[in-house]
């Protein structure tokens, strides 16, 4: 299977891309891709939804790929510890808002629904358990938004239930679903919207945080290889 593998930031590809000796690099509409093996892609989309929709659509016409995953970072909407690795079970929009039109918070009219689905979530979980990495399933929230809001944050855990917020996935999610691509993401706790330390938070567990997720996708990359 041909995979591509999306993240935001270079950062966040870096220790995957060095675990697995580089690859040959391509920029295309200004979206560098890395072509690490056969059958395999790492992609550092930018950060933000059109950026991650404009990536997942490069994966997908350019360099053929059958499956998406996106990983990287995200604020914990719950009280987990940081490096809580959270599987994606299902993602939504937070920052869609036609409900003056009628319509149910996060309800993207093109396609008509609230949540966009996450691949084999359970059987995933169990195989990473299997290797030793433990996820926790949840909904990923995700919109164009990095700040301190207390009540938006809250807002967003009550509307959707959502375990982690981040500025990418669901708009991958949505490209994946149009194209009938199966779509999967796994985001690392980095910091807590609830917390007034936030910004510090996540410059002092990126790293560390980013190492857990290293691990957690290299395996997964290793078992879609078996």
């Amino acid at each position: 299977m041909h995979i591509g593998v999306l993240y935001a930031m270079e950062k966040e590809a870096a220790g995957l891309l060095k675990a697995l000796g580089g690859g040959e690099k391509r920029t295309v509409s200004g979206v560098p891709v890395y072509e690490c093996a056969p059958g395999l892609v790492i992609c550092v989309g930018g950060v933000g939804k059109v950026n991650a929709a404009l990536a997942a659509q490069l994966l997908l016409d350019r360099f053929g790929v059958e499956r998406i995953f996106n990983a990287g970072c995200a604020g914990a909407l719950a009280d987990l510890p940081t490096g809580t690795l959270v599987l994606g079970t299902e993602c939504v929009q937070h920052d869609v808002d036609t409900t003056l039109a009628g319509d149910p918070p996060g309800f993207v009219s093109t396609v008509e629904r609230v949540t966009f689905p996450c691949a084999e979530p359970l059987e995933t979980l169990t195989l990473l358990a299997n290797m030793g990495w433990a996820c926790t399933p949840g909904v990923v929230a995700t919109g164009d938004w990095f700040g301190r809001d207390f009540g938006r944050a809250a807002a967003i855990r009550r509307a959707y239930g959502a375990l982690v917020c981040d500025m990418e996935a669901c708009a991958a999610a949505q490209v994946c679903l149009r194209a009938g691509v199966p779509f999967q993401t796994l985001k690392v706790v980095s910091d807590h919207l609830f917390s007034d330390r936030q910004d510090a938070e996540y410059a002092g567990n990126f790293e560390d945080a980013m190492a857990c997720l290293d691990g957690a996708v290299k395996t997964y990359l290793e078992l879609m290889e078996d």
